[in-house]
């Protein structure tokens, strides 16, 4: 068994914004604990001033136990990474331990409070992943946040290439990601991947009236991973992970509903815009796929106006299943807002064999960023604590985690609060359709799947064109991509899930 502390955003300085009797009650307590080693994932000094780092030194100090520490970017401020350099150690680096390998990489932007893991130390992260693979526990740390979080106001600094970086380190089977940045303490189980966000250690910026406050890590000899939240009040939150093994499944029973899921097809009259790859879809769907619901995630036009909304609905007539559209950013600019719903509906609740789909609306006047909005929060709550005994799917435009080749620059600005409702209100499935690529992943125990680009040529997927196919089985779902012009498919994801029905009813019209 391996202990680890974690702590973050001590913020050191002679200014008012470090405590000090919040950092040495922390140390002390690592002091007297039973931990290996401490991991300090970043913002050590507050402005990245010589006299800061000059403190910071003797302050770490006070620590010990083995100690490994990331800068953040508060540290890379005034050119900070040089005195980091000298004054802490390098940047990027490698620890070793019984059975285990702690990979730390710089996530920092000189000056900027956004992050990335640039190409190079993209490339180098995946060589030394390659290199410890045989490592029982992988953990990767850095100082940006992987995946949005609750309670921390507007997104906007999750890391820009956080989609590429998860999808790499869920390649790499990584145990556990640990990160700070937001002041906000937080644990998210994302497939096998725990990722860890330590609140502040010792800042008097903390959100939402909280204290400062540490987590403890545990890795158990039979693959746990526990992670606590000790505030220095003493107060205590613990969540623990068991891998899941075996991976592949086996469906118990008949397929209980199949879900086509679409997105950015884009109506227009422009030469971006693939008419024959939409109708060749539309063809496959129909006469192969033969799905109970075709779910659309927005973007069915390119720009909010009559002609193209004429054309979209033409094509989208054509398709003999039972359909459900949600609005995309495109599809409300312009006279959209009311053009949708002459030609679509509004979107409501929509109930096939026993699976309830709730449409979320997220999108925006004239903007590609989204917004739920409190109001949108609470009710999506409601919804799902109303439909707690149905199998619920949740349905919206934009993207809610971060997906693979595209910049994340916080598209769904209230992203971390959403997906916080969605996770404790344990939806079955979210389906979303931003970026123009197909990605699934499980976060706690719901599993979220982004469609790519169903008809539009500007798309970040090298797969093409393509859509999603969906099938639910009473203990399993399995998400294809399937290529929009030829048909050919390849697995997205595959999830054990609890289903509350156990098999199929007759469908009901809907409401």
């Amino acid at each position: 068994m391996i202990r680890i502390a974690h702590i973050s955003d001590t913020h050191i300085t002679s200014e008012s914004a470090y405590k000090g009797y919040a950092y040495d009650l922390i140390a002390n307590e690592i002091n007297n604990g039973d931990f290996d080693f401490v991991i300090h994932t970043g913002d050590v000094t507050n402005q990245g001033l010589r006299e800061e780092y000059e403190r910071a030194t003797y302050e770490l100090k006070k620590i010990q136990k083995p100690l490994v520490v990331i800068p953040g970017n508060h540290d890379v401020r005034n050119v900070g990474y040089a005195l980091f350099e000298e004054f802490i150690g390098p940047l990027n680096g490698v620890f070793e331990f019984d059975d285990g390998v702690v990979i730390w990489v710089d996530s920092t932007i000189p000056d900027l409070s956004d992050g990335r893991v640039g190409s190079q130390k993209f490339k180098w992260l995946r060589e030394r992943l390659k290199e410890y693979s045989d490592r029982r526990f992988k953990i990767v740390a850095a100082h940006h946040h992987l995946v949005p979080l609750p309670d921390t106001g507007r997104e906007r600094n999750v890391l820009f290439n956080a989609g590429d970086v998860l999808d790499l380190l869920l390649r790499y089977d990584v145990n556990l990601y640990t990160c700070g940045h937001k002041h906000v303490p937080n644990v998210y189980r994302v497939e096998d991947l725990v990722v860890d966000n330590a609140g502040c250690t010792s800042c008097r910026k903390t959100r939402k009236g909280d204290v400062n406050s540490y987590n403890i890590v545990t890795l158990h000899d039979d693959g746990r991973v526990e992670v606590r939240i000790r505030r220095v009040t003493g107060e205590e939150r613990a969540k623990e992970h068991r891998p899941v093994r075996p991976k592949l499944f086996i469906p118990k029973g008949k397929r209980l509903l199949r879900i086509v899921q679409v997105s950015e097809s884009n109506v227009s009259e422009r030469a971006y815009f693939r008419r024959k790859v939409l109708e060749n879809a539309i063809r496959t769907i129909n006469e192969r796929l033969k799905p109970d619901v075709v779910v659309h995630c927005g973007d069915v036009v390119d720009m909010g106006i009559e002609r193209y909304y004429e054309r979209a609905y033409e094509f989208y007539e054509r398709i003999k299943a039972e359909k459900l559209v949600v609005p995309g950013h495109n599809d409300i600019t312009y006279l959209g807002y009311d053009l949708f719903s002459e030609y679509f509906g509004q979107p409501g609740i929509k109930e096939i064999n026993g699976v309830t789909f709730i449409p979320v609306l997220s999108a925006q006047y004239e903007t590609p960023i989204g917004v739920v909005g409190r109001m949108g929060q609470k009710k999506l709550g409601e919804l799902l604590e109303e439909y707690r005994d149905s199998f619920t799917v949740v349905v919206m435009h934009h993207n809610i985690v971060p997906i693979p080749r595209s910049r994340e620059v916080g598209f769904l600005e209230d992203a971390g609060d959403v997906l916080r409702v969605i996770t404790i209100g344990e939806a079955n499935l979210v389906l979303t359709g931003h970026g123009g690529n197909a990605f699934g992943i499980k976060v706690e125990k719901t599993p979220i799947v982004n469609a790519g680009s169903i008809s539009w040529e500007l798309h970040r997927n090298p797969y093409g064109n393509s859509f999603n196919l969906i099938d639910i089985y009473p203990d399993m779902m399995v998400a294809f991509e399937v290529q929009a012009t030829w048909g050919s498919g390849r697995l997205v994801g595959i999830w054990k899930i609890k289903s509350p029905f156990k098999s199929p009813s007759p469908p009901r019209p809907s409401p």
